[in-house]
Protein backbone atom coordinates (compact mmCIF):
# COMPACT_ATOMS: atom_id res chain seq x y z
CA UNK A 1 0.00 0.00 0.00
CA UNK A 2 1.32 3.59 -0.71
CA UNK A 3 1.42 6.23 1.80
CA UNK A 4 -0.46 9.58 0.39
CA UNK A 5 1.96 12.90 0.51
CA UNK A 6 1.53 16.50 -0.16
CA UNK A 7 4.53 17.49 -1.74
CA UNK A 8 5.48 20.96 -2.89
CA UNK A 9 9.97 21.95 -3.24
CA UNK A 10 9.86 24.49 -1.45
CA UNK A 11 13.48 25.12 -1.98
CA UNK A 12 14.76 26.66 -5.53
CA UNK A 13 17.88 24.06 -6.48
CA UNK A 14 20.75 25.62 -8.63
CA UNK A 15 22.99 23.18 -9.61
CA UNK A 16 26.39 23.43 -11.53
CA UNK A 17 29.56 23.89 -11.06
CA UNK A 18 30.58 27.91 -10.51
CA UNK A 19 27.20 28.61 -9.55
CA UNK A 20 28.67 30.51 -6.34
CA UNK A 21 29.31 33.00 -9.02
CA UNK A 22 25.54 34.34 -8.81
CA UNK A 23 25.13 34.51 -5.22
CA UNK A 24 24.75 38.32 -5.45
CA UNK A 25 22.55 38.11 -8.20
CA UNK A 26 20.18 35.93 -6.66
CA UNK A 27 20.44 37.30 -3.36
CA UNK A 28 18.95 40.50 -5.26
CA UNK A 29 16.74 38.74 -6.69
CA UNK A 30 15.22 37.93 -3.99
CA UNK A 31 15.38 41.59 -2.40
CA UNK A 32 17.74 40.71 -0.11
CA UNK A 33 20.05 43.94 1.24
CA UNK A 34 21.38 43.20 4.42
CA UNK A 35 21.86 39.50 4.71
CA UNK A 36 23.54 37.99 7.97
CA UNK A 37 26.10 35.53 6.62
CA UNK A 38 26.40 32.61 8.57
CA UNK A 39 29.32 30.55 8.10
CA UNK A 40 32.18 28.52 10.78
CA UNK A 41 35.89 29.35 11.40
CA UNK A 42 36.89 27.07 8.77
CA UNK A 43 34.89 28.41 6.21
CA UNK A 44 36.85 31.79 6.82
CA UNK A 45 39.53 30.08 6.69
CA UNK A 46 39.45 28.52 3.16
CA UNK A 47 38.43 31.44 1.69
CA UNK A 48 34.89 30.78 1.10
CA UNK A 49 33.72 33.58 3.30
CA UNK A 50 36.11 36.53 1.78
CA UNK A 51 34.19 35.38 -1.59
CA UNK A 52 30.95 35.44 -0.81
CA UNK A 53 31.14 38.99 0.86
CA UNK A 54 32.76 39.85 -2.55
CA UNK A 55 30.13 38.57 -4.50
CA UNK A 56 27.30 40.22 -1.85
CA UNK A 57 29.19 43.69 -2.34
CA UNK A 58 29.14 43.77 -5.55
CA UNK A 59 26.09 43.69 -5.97
CA UNK A 60 25.20 46.51 -3.57
CA UNK A 61 24.31 44.39 -0.46
CA UNK A 62 25.73 45.11 2.99
CA UNK A 63 26.52 41.34 4.12
CA UNK A 64 26.95 40.85 7.99
CA UNK A 65 29.18 38.00 8.75
CA UNK A 66 28.57 35.84 11.93
CA UNK A 67 31.33 33.21 12.61
CA UNK A 68 31.25 32.15 16.47
CA UNK A 69 29.84 28.48 16.40
CA UNK A 70 31.23 25.31 16.07
CA UNK A 71 30.55 21.58 14.41
CA UNK A 72 27.17 20.47 16.04
CA UNK A 73 25.99 23.94 16.48
CA UNK A 74 23.50 24.19 20.08
CA UNK A 75 21.10 26.40 21.76
CA UNK A 76 23.88 28.55 23.43
CA UNK A 77 25.01 28.59 19.96
CA UNK A 78 22.06 30.03 18.10
CA UNK A 79 21.23 32.10 20.93
CA UNK A 80 24.77 33.78 20.95
CA UNK A 81 23.92 34.63 16.69
CA UNK A 82 20.80 35.55 17.34
CA UNK A 83 21.90 38.30 19.85
CA UNK A 84 24.78 39.11 17.08
CA UNK A 85 22.17 39.38 14.83
CA UNK A 86 19.66 41.56 16.23
CA UNK A 87 20.70 45.23 16.54
CA UNK A 88 22.00 44.67 13.00
CA UNK A 89 18.70 45.08 11.62
CA UNK A 90 19.32 41.98 9.09
CA UNK A 91 16.81 41.44 6.33
CA UNK A 92 18.04 38.10 5.25
CA UNK A 93 19.75 35.39 6.12
CA UNK A 94 22.92 32.92 4.25
CA UNK A 95 23.48 29.97 5.35
CA UNK A 96 27.55 29.19 3.70
CA UNK A 97 29.00 25.62 4.48
CA UNK A 98 28.17 22.72 5.94
CA UNK A 99 25.10 21.28 7.93
CA UNK A 100 26.52 23.28 10.89
CA UNK A 101 26.33 26.19 9.05
CA UNK A 102 23.07 25.67 7.71
CA UNK A 103 21.41 24.62 10.51
CA UNK A 104 22.94 27.45 12.67
CA UNK A 105 21.38 29.96 9.90
CA UNK A 106 17.63 28.25 10.64
CA UNK A 107 17.86 27.83 14.27
CA UNK A 108 19.17 31.73 14.56
CA UNK A 109 16.14 32.79 11.99
CA UNK A 110 13.50 31.01 14.58
CA UNK A 111 14.86 33.18 17.43
CA UNK A 112 15.29 36.22 15.49
CA UNK A 113 11.57 36.31 13.91
CA UNK A 114 9.31 34.34 16.93
CA UNK A 115 11.03 34.76 19.80
CA UNK A 116 11.40 32.56 22.78
CA UNK A 117 14.04 29.61 22.77
CA UNK A 118 14.53 26.41 20.37
CA UNK A 119 12.82 23.66 22.64
CA UNK A 120 10.26 26.36 21.27
CA UNK A 121 10.10 24.77 17.95
CA UNK A 122 10.42 21.35 18.86
CA UNK A 123 8.64 19.34 16.20
CA UNK A 124 7.40 20.95 13.48
CA UNK A 125 5.22 24.09 12.42
CA UNK A 126 5.07 25.86 15.91
CA UNK A 127 6.49 29.36 14.08
CA UNK A 128 3.58 31.92 14.55
CA UNK A 129 5.30 34.57 12.80
CA UNK A 130 6.74 35.11 8.93
CA UNK A 131 10.46 34.26 9.18
CA UNK A 132 13.66 35.77 7.24
CA UNK A 133 14.05 34.69 3.13
CA UNK A 134 17.13 32.60 3.22
CA UNK A 135 19.76 30.70 0.18
CA UNK A 136 22.19 28.31 1.45
CA UNK A 137 24.96 27.73 -0.24
CA UNK A 138 26.76 24.19 1.02
CA UNK A 139 30.70 23.81 0.49
CA UNK A 140 29.70 20.00 1.74
CA UNK A 141 27.87 16.95 0.30
CA UNK A 142 26.17 15.48 3.65
CA UNK A 143 23.32 16.52 5.67
CA UNK A 144 20.83 17.76 2.43
CA UNK A 145 19.80 20.38 5.02
CA UNK A 146 19.61 23.02 1.92
CA UNK A 147 16.60 21.05 1.06
CA UNK A 148 14.92 20.66 4.04
CA UNK A 149 12.66 22.39 6.32
CA UNK A 150 14.13 21.13 9.86
CA UNK A 151 16.95 22.86 11.98
CA UNK A 152 18.84 19.71 13.80
CA UNK A 153 20.78 21.90 16.97
CA UNK A 154 21.87 20.01 19.89
CA UNK A 155 20.74 20.72 23.54
CA UNK A 156 23.32 22.50 25.21
CA UNK A 157 22.43 21.36 28.31
CA UNK A 158 22.30 17.26 27.05
CA UNK A 159 23.99 17.11 23.87
CA UNK A 160 21.06 15.15 22.23
CA UNK A 161 19.72 16.91 18.99
CA UNK A 162 16.71 18.49 18.46
CA UNK A 163 14.70 19.00 15.17
CA UNK A 164 12.65 22.11 14.91
CA UNK A 165 11.24 22.18 11.39
CA UNK A 166 8.41 24.74 9.75
CA UNK A 167 7.69 25.59 6.34
CA UNK A 168 8.33 28.86 6.37
CA UNK A 169 12.09 28.05 7.41
CA UNK A 170 13.04 26.17 4.15
CA UNK A 171 15.48 27.97 2.39
CA UNK A 172 14.23 29.86 -1.01
CA UNK A 173 17.50 28.89 -2.76
CA UNK A 174 20.24 26.45 -2.52
CA UNK A 175 23.02 27.06 -5.20
CA UNK A 176 24.78 23.69 -5.05
CA UNK A 177 28.19 24.49 -6.47
CA UNK A 178 30.58 21.04 -6.50
CA UNK A 179 33.85 23.08 -6.67
CA UNK A 180 33.36 24.69 -3.69
CA UNK A 181 33.71 21.21 -1.96
CA UNK A 182 37.28 20.94 -3.31
CA UNK A 183 38.50 22.59 -0.14
CA UNK A 184 37.36 19.92 2.00
CA UNK A 185 39.75 17.82 3.80
CA UNK A 186 39.51 13.98 3.32
CA UNK A 187 38.38 13.04 6.41
CA UNK A 188 34.90 15.50 6.27
CA UNK A 189 34.34 14.18 2.48
CA UNK A 190 34.51 10.75 3.98
CA UNK A 191 32.44 11.34 7.01
CA UNK A 192 29.87 13.65 5.42
CA UNK A 193 29.83 11.64 2.21
CA UNK A 194 28.87 8.44 4.85
CA UNK A 195 25.91 10.63 6.22
CA UNK A 196 24.63 11.43 3.01
CA UNK A 197 24.61 7.55 2.07
CA UNK A 198 22.60 6.81 5.69
CA UNK A 199 20.33 9.48 4.60
CA UNK A 200 19.47 7.75 1.41
CA UNK A 201 19.26 3.89 2.86
CA UNK A 202 16.82 4.93 5.72
CA UNK A 203 14.57 7.31 4.03
CA UNK A 204 14.42 4.54 1.02
CA UNK A 205 12.20 2.53 4.07
CA UNK A 206 10.54 4.23 6.69
CA UNK A 207 7.50 3.94 7.31
CA UNK A 208 6.43 7.45 6.50
CA UNK A 209 8.25 6.86 2.54
CA UNK A 210 6.34 7.35 -0.56
CA UNK A 211 6.37 7.04 -3.91
CA UNK A 212 7.67 10.08 -4.19
CA UNK A 213 10.53 10.33 -1.16
CA UNK A 214 11.92 6.61 -2.33
CA UNK A 215 12.22 7.78 -6.19
CA UNK A 216 14.45 10.65 -4.70
CA UNK A 217 15.91 7.66 -2.01
CA UNK A 218 17.27 5.53 -5.09
CA UNK A 219 18.84 8.34 -7.20
CA UNK A 220 20.76 9.71 -4.18
CA UNK A 221 22.30 6.29 -3.15
CA UNK A 222 23.04 5.39 -6.86
CA UNK A 223 24.87 8.29 -6.86
CA UNK A 224 26.48 8.70 -3.75
CA UNK A 225 27.37 4.87 -3.72
CA UNK A 226 29.26 5.13 -7.03
CA UNK A 227 30.81 8.02 -6.28
CA UNK A 228 31.85 7.60 -3.00
CA UNK A 229 35.54 5.75 -3.61
CA UNK A 230 36.08 8.14 -6.45
CA UNK A 231 36.23 11.63 -4.60
CA UNK A 232 38.53 10.36 -1.59
CA UNK A 233 40.70 8.64 -4.25
CA UNK A 234 40.60 11.77 -6.66
CA UNK A 235 39.41 14.73 -4.76
CA UNK A 236 39.91 16.55 -7.61
CA UNK A 237 37.65 15.01 -9.87
CA UNK A 238 34.35 17.87 -10.38
CA UNK A 239 31.99 15.27 -12.10
CA UNK A 240 32.40 12.74 -8.44
CA UNK A 241 31.83 15.59 -6.28
CA UNK A 242 29.20 16.93 -8.49
CA UNK A 243 27.69 13.64 -8.27
CA UNK A 244 28.04 13.88 -4.40
CA UNK A 245 26.64 17.06 -3.54
CA UNK A 246 23.27 16.29 -5.99
CA UNK A 247 22.82 12.72 -4.39
CA UNK A 248 23.13 14.23 -0.75
CA UNK A 249 20.48 17.07 -1.71
CA UNK A 250 18.15 14.72 -3.30
CA UNK A 251 18.76 12.72 0.07
CA UNK A 252 17.93 15.78 2.04
CA UNK A 253 14.42 16.03 0.14
CA UNK A 254 13.37 12.77 0.81
CA UNK A 255 14.35 13.30 4.47
CA UNK A 256 11.72 15.96 4.07
CA UNK A 257 8.53 13.40 3.08
CA UNK A 258 10.22 10.27 4.45
CA UNK A 259 12.50 11.25 7.79
CA UNK A 260 14.97 8.94 9.18
CA UNK A 261 15.27 5.87 10.93
CA UNK A 262 16.88 3.31 13.71
CA UNK A 263 20.68 4.16 12.44
CA UNK A 264 20.28 7.83 13.00
CA UNK A 265 18.45 7.35 16.56
CA UNK A 266 21.52 4.80 17.42
CA UNK A 267 24.15 7.23 15.98
CA UNK A 268 22.93 10.55 18.05
CA UNK A 269 23.75 9.27 21.46
CA UNK A 270 27.21 8.31 20.29
CA UNK A 271 28.08 12.27 19.25
CA UNK A 272 26.55 13.45 22.42
CA UNK A 273 28.46 10.88 24.63
CA UNK A 274 31.65 10.44 22.94
CA UNK A 275 31.80 13.03 20.25
CA UNK A 276 32.35 10.74 17.70
CA UNK A 277 31.64 12.28 14.32
CA UNK A 278 28.12 11.85 13.14
CA UNK A 279 28.97 10.02 9.74
CA UNK A 280 32.04 7.93 11.37
CA UNK A 281 28.78 6.95 14.14
CA UNK A 282 26.62 6.01 10.86
CA UNK A 283 29.05 4.12 9.30
CA UNK A 284 29.63 1.77 12.28
CA UNK A 285 26.26 1.48 13.02
CA UNK A 286 23.74 1.48 9.32
CA UNK A 287 25.06 -2.25 8.48
CA UNK A 288 24.04 -3.52 11.62
CA UNK A 289 20.39 -1.53 11.72
CA UNK A 290 19.92 -2.49 7.81
CA UNK A 291 20.51 -6.81 8.96
CA UNK A 292 18.28 -5.98 12.13
CA UNK A 293 15.60 -4.49 9.82
CA UNK A 294 15.78 -7.15 7.28
CA UNK A 295 15.74 -9.84 9.92
CA UNK A 296 12.08 -9.14 10.17
CA UNK A 297 11.39 -8.51 6.55
CA UNK A 298 13.93 -10.04 4.27
CA UNK A 299 12.30 -7.64 1.03
CA UNK A 300 12.44 -4.35 2.66
CA UNK A 301 15.51 -3.19 1.14
CA UNK A 302 14.89 -5.24 -2.22
CA UNK A 303 14.20 -1.78 -4.43
CA UNK A 304 16.41 -0.03 -3.08
CA UNK A 305 19.10 -2.66 -3.86
CA UNK A 306 17.38 -3.18 -7.31
CA UNK A 307 17.30 0.46 -8.09
CA UNK A 308 21.27 1.48 -6.69
CA UNK A 309 23.08 -1.45 -7.05
CA UNK A 310 22.05 -4.15 -9.93
CA UNK A 311 20.77 -6.76 -7.71
CA UNK A 312 17.89 -7.09 -5.29
CA UNK A 313 15.39 -9.78 -3.68
CA UNK A 314 15.63 -12.30 -1.00
CA UNK A 315 18.61 -11.36 0.59
CA UNK A 316 19.10 -7.94 -0.42
CA UNK A 317 19.71 -6.78 3.34
CA UNK A 318 23.13 -8.61 3.58
CA UNK A 319 24.08 -7.39 0.01
CA UNK A 320 23.24 -3.92 1.06
CA UNK A 321 24.88 -4.44 4.51
CA UNK A 322 28.12 -5.89 2.82
CA UNK A 323 27.98 -2.84 0.37
CA UNK A 324 28.27 -0.54 3.04
CA UNK A 325 30.45 -1.99 5.31
CA UNK A 326 32.96 -2.25 1.93
CA UNK A 327 32.47 2.10 1.62
CA UNK A 328 32.86 2.61 5.36
CA UNK A 329 36.19 0.80 5.58
CA UNK A 330 36.97 3.06 2.08
CA UNK A 331 36.23 5.81 4.23
CA UNK A 332 38.95 4.90 6.65
CA UNK A 333 36.22 4.43 9.21
CA UNK A 334 36.26 1.66 12.29
CA UNK A 335 34.14 -1.28 11.88
CA UNK A 336 33.11 -1.70 15.38
CA UNK A 337 31.94 1.11 18.71
CA UNK A 338 35.17 -0.27 20.79
CA UNK A 339 37.59 0.74 18.13
CA UNK A 340 35.66 4.22 18.33
CA UNK A 341 36.33 3.99 22.50
CA UNK A 342 32.76 3.24 23.07
CA UNK A 343 32.72 1.96 26.63
CA UNK A 344 31.10 -1.80 26.63
CA UNK A 345 29.06 -0.51 30.36
CA UNK A 346 27.92 2.18 28.87
CA UNK A 347 25.96 0.21 26.09
CA UNK A 348 22.58 0.06 27.96
CA UNK A 349 22.58 3.88 29.09
CA UNK A 350 23.22 4.56 25.04
CA UNK A 351 20.12 2.17 24.16
CA UNK A 352 17.87 4.31 26.35
CA UNK A 353 18.72 7.63 25.02
CA UNK A 354 18.05 5.52 21.46
CA UNK A 355 15.10 4.59 22.29
CA UNK A 356 13.62 8.10 23.02
CA UNK A 357 14.94 9.60 19.64
CA UNK A 358 12.29 11.21 17.61
CA UNK A 359 14.15 9.00 14.11
CA UNK A 360 13.48 5.67 16.00
CA UNK A 361 9.57 6.32 16.01
CA UNK A 362 9.48 6.30 12.25
CA UNK A 363 12.36 2.84 11.72
CA UNK A 364 10.67 0.44 9.33
CA UNK A 365 10.10 -2.41 12.31
CA UNK A 366 9.42 -1.06 15.61
CA UNK A 367 12.46 0.43 17.71
CA UNK A 368 12.47 0.70 21.58
CA UNK A 369 15.45 0.74 23.90
CA UNK A 370 15.76 -2.99 23.49
CA UNK A 371 15.79 -3.61 20.61
CA UNK A 372 18.82 -0.40 20.42
CA UNK A 373 20.82 -2.23 22.76
CA UNK A 374 20.87 -5.25 20.41
CA UNK A 375 22.04 -3.20 17.80
CA UNK A 376 25.01 -1.78 19.85
CA UNK A 377 25.86 -5.10 20.89
CA UNK A 378 25.95 -6.25 17.36
CA UNK A 379 28.07 -2.98 16.31
CA UNK A 380 30.48 -3.21 19.60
Amino acid sequence: MLNPFDFQLRTRLVFGAGTVEQLGHFARELRFRKPLLVADHGLRAAGHVERALRLLRAADLEPVPFHDFDVNPDTVMVERGRAFAAPHGVDAIIGLGGGSSLDCAKGINFLLTNGGSLADYQGYGKASQAMLPMIAVPTTAGTGSEAQSYAVIADAETGLKMACGDSKCAFRLALLDPELTLSQPAAVTGAAGFDAIAHAVETAVTTRRTALSTAFSHEAFRLLSTNFERVLEAPSDVDARAAMHLGAAFAGVAIEQSMLGAAHACANPLTARYGITHGVALAILLPHVVRWNAASNRDLYGPLVAAAMNGGGGTSGNHLAERLVQIGRAGGFPDRLREAGVEEGELAALADLAGRQWTAAFNPVPFGHLDALEVYRCAY
